[in-house]
């Protein structure tokens, strides 16, 4: 192992271990050179591996690949609560669902962790002040990924949002700590009013597939959602809520749902 290697494994090891599985994926697979290098082995930082991976996700005709970079690269440098996030983001992919192997997974191919880290940044952007510039970043994450969220909305870390086709997060939701969701979820509003009104998730919720949550309303710490339920009330801790309308149906039947995933009703 070269001598930077160990430097850097000592100060952070989930990036020496994205470099120990990128080097290796090469060797299985030497047609995804060019990607796993540009993506992950020319850097020096995840940092600056996410910020690569953001602005050629999100560049278009109306925005450079470049000129995305030069803000990711200023919003990881002026805040560093989003490299914490990230990595807490990628340990949590990893650990919950089943199908993620490598550290690797994610950074390169799952569009749910890299549309969070997108969010991030336009939410960063967001508070900031630089409005404009956050829609267009939300905007380009919805039309990239499927992944609607506002650059307003308040996420914790250790997100895991899996497959997360037809994500929709709104302005004034709240969302907490190592919380997991499936595909279809949406926190929305229910009508046209302007103030507070969307739901506010509490640390360690697993919210299953197509659940809907609507209005400014609090579920719990440690809570499931079961899919394809309609939440229209506030949920208490460490309950297990579904149906349409979402009604009790049981305790959370563990200490942190978002953790184990398990998603069968009592």
């Amino acid at each position: 192992m070269a001598k930077t290697h160990v430097q850097v494994a000592s100060i952070d090891p989930i990036w020496q271990r994205l470099c120990n599985e990128a080097e290796q994926a090469i060797v299985d697979e030497p047609l995804l050179g060019g990607l796993v290098h540009s993506s992950i082995l020319h850097h020096r930082t995840l940092e600056a591996a996410l910020a690569y991976r953001i602005s050629l996700k999100l560049s278009s005709g109306e925005m450079s690949d470049q000129m995305l970079r030069e803000i990711c690269d200023a919003a990881y440098q002026s805040d560093p609560a989003l490299s914490e996030a990230a990595r807490a983001d990628l340990v949590a992919v990893y650990e919950r669902d089943p199908a993620c192997h490598r550290y690797l997974q994610p950074l390169l191919y799952f569009k749910g962790f890299q549309a969070v880290q997108a969010y991030r940044v336009g939410h960063w952007l967001w508070t900031e002040g630089r409005h404009d510039l956050a829609y267009f970043i939300q905007m380009r994450v919805s039309e990239e990924f499927g992944v609607d969220i506002h650059p307003a909305a308040r996420i914790g870390k250790g997100i895991m949002i899996d497959h997360a086709h037809s994500i929709v997060i709104g302005e004034t939701a709240v969302v907490g700590d190592n919380v997991s969701m499936l595909h279809s979820v949406t926190l929305g509003g229910t009508g046209k009013e302007e103030e507070d009104r969307h739901p506010k998730i509490g640390d360690g919720v697993m919210i299953g597939a197509g659940a809907k949550v609507l209005g400014n309303i609090k579920v719990g710490c440690c809570s499931r959602i079961a899919a394809g339920s309609v939440v229209l009330e506030e949920v208490p801790e460490a309950t297990t809520v579904a149906g349409v309308p979402a009604r009790i149906v049981g305790k959370a039947g563990c200490a942190q749902p978002s953790v184990t995933m398990d998603q069968l009703l009592p």
